[in-house]
């Protein structure tokens, strides 16, 4: 989830409360233990949710499954009311991006589904997205879509060692996406998260290696490769919040809570 759907040079809320603006916060290992726990609960959300997809459920149905599963096991939906927004989930389909707000609409076999979730335990947060094609799926350009973003994703994250910068993170996302003939969403980016669920650094999708903050041990950042088959603009739909292509084209979304180790990355929400 971005901060309510705001461009990615907009950070003024995504700051932690009890730290300056800008500056990264490194998490120890018991703060690690509780991000942990809450990637590992929101995990299962998402896993709930993406069983449940049929033709005919709503995703106001698909949100109630999610938020039963964060209640379930102790946990605090990190999305809900946050900066305004009325669900656990945001759920997007097809040409939507991100930020969906669940309602009655109906999936349809076939429908792109971005889920993206998260939950809080001991006050600290998860942060993760899928994508997926509502069964029936078919094996056409949607598929390729969603294959090369979820490898877009595991190839940033290869990039996740100590001494690397956000800039190979970046770099990795955009000449993978762009070697395959898709297009990035420029306007919002991957961010910082504990305390809270936007902290710095922002993780763009785009740009050269080699630049941008150095990863620190005890670093844990959201990273989220958005791609689409069409042109990269995107605009913002009438109820605020979901986030669309321009052209209507249709996109992906996938997302995990990283955390940055002297051993390479660690997957908080896998």
């Amino acid at each position: 989830m971005k901060q309510n759907a705001q461009p990615a040079a907009s950070q003024s809320s995504s700051q932690a409360a009890d730290q300056p603006a800008g500056v990264i916060s490194l998490k120890s290992d018991a703060e690690l233990a509780l991000m942990r726990e809450a990637g590992h609960i929101t995990s299962l959300a998402l896993d709930a949710a993406f069983d449940a997809l049929e033709p005919g459920i709503t995703t106001r149905q698909v949100n109630a499954i999610a938020e039963n599963v964060i209640r379930s096991h102790g946990a605090v939906p990190a999305f809900l009311n946050l900066y305004g927004f009325p669900a656990t989930a945001c759920i997007s389909i097809n040409e939507e991006i991100v930020h969906g707000i669940p309602s009655e609409r109906k999936l349809k076999a076939g429908d792109l589904v971005s889920i993206d979730c998260g939950s809080i335990v001991g006050g600290y947060y998860s942060d993760t997205a899928r994508t997926v094609q509502v069964p029936p799926a078919v094996n056409d350009e949607r598929a390729r879509l969603i294959a090369v973003c979820k490898e877009a994703l595991n190839r940033a994250i290869a990039q996740c060692i100590p001494g690397n910068r956000i800039g190979d993170i970046s770099n990795a996302v955009e000449s993978y996406v762009r070697s395959e003939r898709f297009e990035l969403v420029t306007e919002y980016v991957g961010h910082g998260v504990g305390k809270r669920l936007h902290e710095p650094p922002s993780v763009p999708n785009i740009g050269p290696p080699g630049v941008g903050p150095k990863l620190m041990e005890g670093m844990t950042i959201a990273i989220e490769p958005m791609i689409m088959i069409g042109r990269h603009e995107t605009e913002v739909q009438d109820d605020e919040w979901t986030v669309s292509t321009a052209d209507g084209s249709l996109s992906a979304h996938f997302e995990h809570t990283v955390a940055i180790t002297r051993d390479g990355p660690e997957v908080l929400t896998r």
